[in-house]
């Protein structure tokens, strides 16, 4: 039966938790998500090259990433409420500066401040998650991921009506199109997070309920320098490198592969809608990018992390392939990519509510953020993707590229991390709760 300690805080508190999480998480999402929406029109008034905007792209995923294990452990030590405050300003600061950017210096330095924000903000909610629902942690992880993946879905479309629009004037200021979009979203999404962060708890003992989950639960909780000693958590960083590497190259690099397949303006009618291929696949893409999370979330809660990881790998190779093989007509060009946003978005609820569950749930954030470096490690291949299709002449190299890692992370789910982490449960103890009663 779930139990709960008395206290203040009624059970509920954690579903406003995980709601609040959520809103935070969407609020931060254009930030990574809306970018590729930015990129040519950057290039087209400064002509600083694609290559060039994107290191921001990279500079902003390291940060974002790279910094969440410090974040983490002022989480876990303070709380969570001062760590996303101070998340949404340096969020509102960096899309300002994007506005005002008329140099490379200025964009990355942008990229960094916004990375931080981002990282601070997206570490803190995960974490949270993971300990709320110690009981549903796949789901509850992949619900808060989802805020992230899917967040920027209802914004795509204002945001390239913005970009596209004749901009505006302030304080002397002349704003085009895409500097009026960085600066009206930076602020708002900056306010949201702010006024989040106020209603933001951890859990206190006893708050959450006895986890009744169907997935192995480590018998003690480790600290991020003794499970940074653990072949376990290396395995995991590769395997998350290897996936992650793929999904942001597709992230970052939506809008330039369709604009070289020369359909990004093709109307595509699906379901009594009718889009430019562009616009219809990013906010399609955004929508299953969130759906995945919590999906693969609760099947990994029910059929173990690894099976489930296994087949959503397998899944996101063929993606790929297929994208490679048919992805310049049009329609093929819509659903496909959708196809690989799902099965690549899972990711980020797998691989936290994995590492929870080995390494237990006390320092949950700072550990799961230390994971979390790995999406900062894969951007770094994201610039190469440019640099490969233009040596090549085409993207074909980069998509195979993708689908070999994929299919390599794909059995080691199986055949590597499995073996690995049963033999550390037999070592050191694990406890399986028993049904629900």
């Amino acid at each position: 039966m779930t139990e709960f300690a008395e206290h203040s805080h009624s059970p509920g508190n954690r579903w406003l938790q995980l709601v609040l999480g959520i809103l935070c998480m969407a609020m931060v999402a254009n930030l990574q998500y809306g970018w590729t929406l930015f990129v040519t029109p950057m290039d087209a008034k400064y002509h600083w090259g694609r290559a060039a905007i994107q290191v921001a792209f990279s500079i902003f995923v390291l940060t974002e990433t790279w910094l969440v294990p410090v974040e983490g452990w002022f989480v876990d030590r303070f709380g969570p409420k001062i760590v996303v405050l101070i998340g949404g300003v340096l969020v509102g600061v960096a899309w300002a500066m994007n506005a005002v950017a008329d140099s490379l210096v200025i964009l990355y330095a942008a990229a960094a401040i916004g990375g931080i924000g981002a990282g601070a903000v997206y570490g803190t909610c995960i974490g949270n998650a993971l300990k709320w629902f110690p009981d549903r942690r796949g789901l509850a992880a992949g619900l808060t991921a989802a805020g992230f993946g899917a967040g920027s879905a209802l914004t795509i479309i204002p945001i390239q009506a913005v970009i596209a629009g004749h901009g505006l004037v302030i304080a002397g200021l002349d704003f085009n199109g895409y500097e009026a979009a960085f600066l009206y979203f930076g602020i708002g999404q900056g306010i949201v997070v702010i006024l989040s962060s106020v209603f933001l708890l951890a859990p206190r003992p006893g708050e959450t309920p006895v986890a009744l989950a169907k997935v192995s639960l480590t018998a003690r909780d480790y600290e991020w320098w003794e499970m940074a000693q653990s072949p376990i958590f290396w395995v995991m960083y590769v395997m998350f490198v290897l996936v992650g590497a793929g999904g942001l190259m597709a992230t970052a690099q939506l809008a330039p592969i369709a604009k070289d397949f020369h359909i990004d303006a093709v109307p595509v009618s699906l379901i009594g809608i009718t889009l430019p291929a562009l616009t219809f696949a990013l906010s399609i893409d955004r929508i299953l990018n969130g759906l995945t999370r919590p999906f693969f979330g609760w099947v990994s809660d029910n059929i173990g992390r690894e099976n489930t990881m296994f087949i959503a790998f397998g899944l996101e190779a063929f993606g790929i392939w297929l994208l490679s093989a048919f992805g310049e007509s049009p329609v093929a060009f819509v659903i496909i990519s959708g196809l690989v946003f799902f099965a690549w978005g899972e990711i980020y609820s797998l691989f936290p509510s994995t590492c929870t569950d080995t390494f237990g749930t006390k320092f949950a954030t700072t550990n799961a953020g230390l994971l979390y470096t790995a999406k900062g490690t894969a951007s770094l291949l994201v610039p190469f993707g440019n640099v490969l299709a233009g040596a090549t002449g085409s993207w074909h190299a980069v998509f195979m590229i993708a689908v070999v890692m994929n299919l390599a992370a794909a059995l080691g789910a199986l055949f590597v991390l499995k073996p690995m982490r049963a033999a550390h449960y037999a070592r050191i103890g694990s406890r399986v709760p028993a049904p629900a009663q």
